[in-house]
């Protein structure tokens, strides 16, 4: 009996002792593993830009090769443009990819970013039901925004702050209508796909960029109603993040996302990607 109790006294230590050892060495390796995966970790880059490059489709078709040809990665953050715009202002983006010429000019006078350079291009479109109860089909964008005033016709706006909805409070002050849009007029402070999908249910009218229209998939009644003014014209920039300003910028990495855009094998990359056979951006090379 004594035997037994000595026994059983000491047994469990045996096992404890073991299993310490064993929860060391595992700890050990998982370190040593870890270190080494975070040594390997690729180089990578925050861009804020707006929805319709990630909404159209374009950064997953752009961004794969360029992780092919530089190792690097791209973290977007896609917002309306002047939210992008307010992301390099307070320094929490590398690079900054949007569609406003006018605030784009602006920040880089303001010292946020250091150089604006142009990258690819498309256009805007009115998109609205095809019976197009206000009558607004052709090729005059602001003629059509008073037709869609005088009818109180259902109106889908961004309302975000972004190059889209830039560019539709442009044209409703074209048409001497602002804050007098009509009583159908709604603003939606969402991004472009969310506005086609209210538009489409609603039966509404709505201005988009031609790469998010094309790569939508829930059009419902919906179809473009006007295209082909001069004034529909969509330009692209691209901006690094002043490190001047904020020193946590990644100006090597983030340089290099600039040059391969807008240099021939990004401007290729572009250039190539098309959805049922339709050009979404035309590279800036090709002006």
């Amino acid at each position: 009996m004594k035997a037994l109790k000595l026994y059983l006294n000491y047994v469990p230590f045996r096992p404890l002792a073991l299993l310490n050892k064993a929860l060391a060495a595992t700890f050990i390796v998982a370190s040593i593993g870890f270190g080494a995966s975070a040594q390997a970790q690729s180089p990578s880059i925050v861009v804020a830009s707006t929805t319709s490059t990630e909404q159209s489709g374009l950064f997953g078709y752009l961004l794969p090769e360029f992780k092919k040809a530089t190792g690097i990665d791209v973290k977007v953050v896609a917002v309306g443009t002047g939210q992008a715009i307010d992301m390099g202002r307070r320094g929490d983006a590398d690079v900054l990819f949007v569609h406003d010429k006018v605030a784009e000019e602006k920040i880089v006078a303001e010292g946020f970013v250091v150089k604006r350079f142009e990258v690819m291009y498309n256009d805007f479109v009115l998109i609205g039901p095809k019976a197009d109860p206000a009558n607004t089909r052709g090729n005059d964008i602001v003629e059509a925004f008073k037709k869609i005033a005088e009818a109180n016709a259902d109106f889908i706006s961004r309302g975000d702050k972004s190059g889209t909805n830039a560019a539709e409070l442009r044209f409703w002050k074209m048409a001497d209508l602002t804050d007098k849009a009509g009583t159908g007029y709604k603003s939606c402070g969402c991004g472009m796909g969310p506005a086609l999908n209210m538009a489409s249910s609603t039966g509404a009218y709505v201005l988009a960029d031609r790469g998010t229209w094309l790569n939508f998939k829930n059009r419902g009644d919906l179809a473009i109603l006007v295209e082909g003014d001069k004034r529909l014209f969509n330009q692209y920039g691209v901006m690094l993040v002043n490190p001047a300003k904020y020193p946590q910028v990644k100006v090597a990495e983030g340089q290099k996302f600039i040059d391969w855009l807008t240099t021939a094998p990004g401007q290729t990359v572009i250039a190539n990607y098309k959805i049922g056979g339709e050009q979404l951006f035309f590279p800036n090379a090709a002006k």
